[in-house]
């Protein structure tokens, strides 16, 4: 049987062989300038959906508080085991 030979693994390429990645190309007054607006806009949609959800939060309270008031809806609502009150 003939034997596989093995290729000898390629030697790993140094760093002076890689190309050029955009980090390298910009300068660190650009990558500062562009972390800092991507916190800002980070910040901002967080801030956006905390207000998004207060307002449904309120919408909901809103509503419950209207049904507490409506008799047909605590009627129909209203659990009919009268037993547990009876005395």
């Amino acid at each position: 049987m003939a034997k596989k030979r093995r290729q000898a693994a390629a030697p790993a390429a140094s760093s002076s062989d890689k190309p050029a990645t955009l980090k390298d190309l910009l300068g660190a007054d650009v990558l500062n300038k562009l972390k800092a607006q991507s916190e800002e806009l980070k910040a901002a949609e967080a801030e956006r959906k905390e207000q998004e959800r207060k307002v449904a939060e309120d919408a909901r309270k809103a509503e419950q508080k209207m049904l507490d008031n409506d008799f047909s809806y605590l009627l129909n609502n209203s659990k009919m085991d009268w037993k547990k009150f009876k005395s």
